[in-house]
């Protein structure tokens, strides 16, 4: 048998021949796809030196998108989405360069779809084999990390759960081990719990930990000087865990500035590449829906305008991204009212101001579609929180206290609250709570994949809803 966790030593080898099956997997779809659109495995050299490129591209763009780090600890749903990001991006460089070297017509475009696809379907399944064989190896006790955990206090039992939830990141947990063992339970979530060791040291090379995890509370500054003091001719793996969980936490991560190592507490997603990959979406949905529903727009503009006195478009200042004022576009679906100044009274159910178009308009959600024109414009976003009055926002930051990060993107057409029914008049503080919560949550999991799933679940059952009137 080989000793345990003898897989660990060969990290670097298992990415690189991960780099190299990527690279036969690029190569053998594209074979396949070939074979599948002109029924024979020969191909011209045209096509060769398309394979050539593509074999090129592969290691860089996988890179780029993280594919070769470890999965250990990580989502492998997160995993599979960077893998259909990175097959996408290679396919339009491919793309392009055809475009700009004018060989487009060199090839047939079935073949490059068949080609894409192949290789995303070969690179998910090579995913899902390996997943297999290491969890096969993991239930045999290899290729695992033996953790122990200092502190069984309620950060270190938060900690455990979670882990143990997810046991095919190799990681198992051996023990608790605790300066108050004696006043603890015995065995916290089916882990023993022990007295910290006079020796740690020793203690650790004889149960053959390959990782201690120091759960102490951030006031306990003392305490992990000392442990690492003592660990300080050990090579063992140590890892502090942040004991953030009483925080108001918003899309949080560690990063570096300037070598000082820095917890961002509430950040923003859309930075980097993630900033540009939203705003393409958006621009390039928003054109084409534009274009698709170009007659709807011509033909609600002229029912608005012949059927109540006053102009199409209802123009209302609301907050955008990090809190800007930004001008949002309805059409018009109330009569001409006058509001006290700094007041606006949110639509109800009956609402006598609203007109008989309106109500049909506001049922269906078609009152929203020049906001189409907000997202062209780069206000808004297809996808996102959707904007309140400037009235809501300052009476509910108040009593909300995350209600502002829900500002942290740019405010959306649809949005994850909206198609989970949390639409339409916030007449009670709970409504509104909900509405923050889902609104947080999609910033916390934002993903081109999420904006997609949003989008369809808009189509079918985001438009009509008995809460918007």
């Amino acid at each position: 048998m080989l000793p345990k966790g003898i897989l660990k030593e060969y990290s670097l080898a298992l990415s690189m021949m991960m780099r190299v099956m990527d690279m036969v997997a690029v190569f053998a779809g594209g074979w396949a796809a070939y074979f599948v659109r002109f029924h024979t495995l020969l191909f011209p050299a045209s096509y060769l030196a398309a394979f050539f490129i593509a074999l090129l591209l592969t290691p860089l763009v996988f890179s780029f998108f993280t594919i070769y780090a470890s999965t250990r600890g990580n989502s492998f749903i997160q995993h599979l989405i960077r893998l259909t990001q990175a097959v996408c991006i290679l396919g339009l460089m491919l793309a392009g360069l055809s475009f700009f070297t004018k060989s487009g017509d060199v090839y047939s475009r079935t073949w490059f779809m068949l080609w894409m696809g192949s290789t995303l379907l070969l690179l998910v399944l090579l995913r899902f084999a390996l997943l297999f064989f290491l969890r096969f190896m993991r239930s045999r006790g290899l290729n695992e990390r033996r953790v122990v955990i200092l502190g069984a206090g309620e950060l270190g039992m938060k900690l455990a759960e979670t882990v143990q939830q997810a046991l095919w990141t190799g990681f198992r947990i051996i023990t608790f081990i605790d300066d108050e063992a004696d006043r603890k339970a015995s065995m916290i979530h089916g882990i023993p719990v022990c007295q910290t060791p006079d020796n740690l040291c020793a203690y650790l090379l004889s149960q053959g930990v390959d990782e201690i995890w120091l759960a102490l509370p951030l006031q306990a500054e003392g305490r992990v000087k000392t442990v690492l003091h003592e660990l300080r001719h050990h090579t063992i793996t140590t890892r502090f865990v942040l004991d953030i969980f009483g925080l108001d936490l918003l899309n949080h991560s560690i990063t570096d500035i300037a070598g000082f190592p820095v917890l961002n507490i509430r950040s923003s997603p859309m930075i980097g590449i993630n900033r540009a990959m939203k705003a393409l979406e958006d621009r390039v949905l928003a054109a084409l829906i534009v274009v698709f529903i170009s007659p709807l727009l011509l033909l609600l503009t002229a029912l608005v305008k012949c059927t109540s006195r006053g102009p199409v478009f209802f123009k209302q200042q609301r907050l955008g991204w990090d809190g800007r004022i930004i001008k949002v576009y309805k059409f018009r679906t109330m009569r001409d009212h006058h509001e006290e100044e700094g007041r606006v009274t949110q639509a109800t159910a009956d609402d006598k101001r609203v007109t008989v178009l309106g109500k049909w308009l506001r049922r269906t959600s078609l009152d929203e579609l020049p906001q189409f024109i907000n997202v062209l414009q780069g206000r808004m976003s297809i996808v996102g929180p959707r904007p309140h009055a400037l009235a809501h926002n300052e009476l509910y930051k108040e009593v909300v206290p995350t209600y502002m990060q829900r500002h942290r993107v740019k405010p959306g057409i649809t949005g994850w609250a909206q198609v989970n029914g949390w639409r339409g008049e916030t007449d009670t503080l709970s409504k509104m709570q909900k509405r923050v919560e889902y609104d947080l949550f999609y910033i916390n999991n934002w993903s081109l994949g999420f904006d997609l799933k949003i989008i369809l679940l808009t189509v079918f059952r985001g438009f009509v809803n008995r809460n918007a009137y």
